[in-house]
């Protein structure tokens, strides 16, 4: 059988080696984003390159001014709906990099919960007569900190979906406007 101090040093080296297991998952899903991220600006970048050299071109052959604004006006649209799905897929990567990272740590506390909670029961067992109100204490804790967790979770939800829903109604709003100034700059 072994002593409390055993239990404790076990449970502490399994909860340390969760931790790294966790951080380095996040690391890993972090660093997944961060180069989705640089390829959507790598791509971007070069499409806008392309397509600034050609409407550069363009705006130069113009004959005459009116011309000139209209070939301006043309682009106008085309480059908002650019820069819109640009924002779009840059909101998705942050939308499921912060799910993969939701999912890690819930992941991890649910784990790290029922090793405490198996923990908490074990040394129970041997515990001396008396000392159940401390038990019992430490059990509310955790179930205090877990219901904390879990508004927590459901805030932070609650927020997210809150802004992709701002974020698809600026958008929406955004293309109704470049597609009013673009009709009007053709008349």
């Amino acid at each position: 059988m072994f002593s409390v101090s055993e239990q404790f040093s076990s449970a502490t080296k399994a909860n340390f080696e969760a931790q790294i297991a966790m951080i380095t998952s996040l690391t890993n899903k972090a660093f997944e984003s961060i180069e989705k991220v640089i390829d959507l600006n790598m791509n971007a970048a070069k499409s806008s390159l392309e397509e600034s050299t050609v409407a550069a071109r363009q705006l130069f052959s113009a004959k005459d001014p009116q011309e000139f604004f209209s070939l301006t006006s043309n682009q106008a649209k085309p480059t908002a709906e650019k820069a819109l799905a640009y924002s779009r897929h840059l909101a998705n990567i942050a939308s499921n990099a912060q799910a993969e990272f939701t999912k890690v740590a819930e992941t991890q506390i649910a784990e790290t919960n029922r090793k405490v909670l198996s923990l908490i029961e074990e040394v129970t067992k041997n515990a001396p007569a008396g000392s159940e109100n401390v038990v019992a204490m430490l059990k509310t804790a955790i179930g205090n900190a877990n219901a904390g967790y879990d508004q927590l979770t459901k805030t932070t939800k609650q927020a997210v979906e809150t802004l992709e829903s701002n974020m698809n109604t600026a958008a929406s709003k955004f293309s109704d406007v470049t597609s009013k100034v673009s009709s009007a700059a053709k008349k």
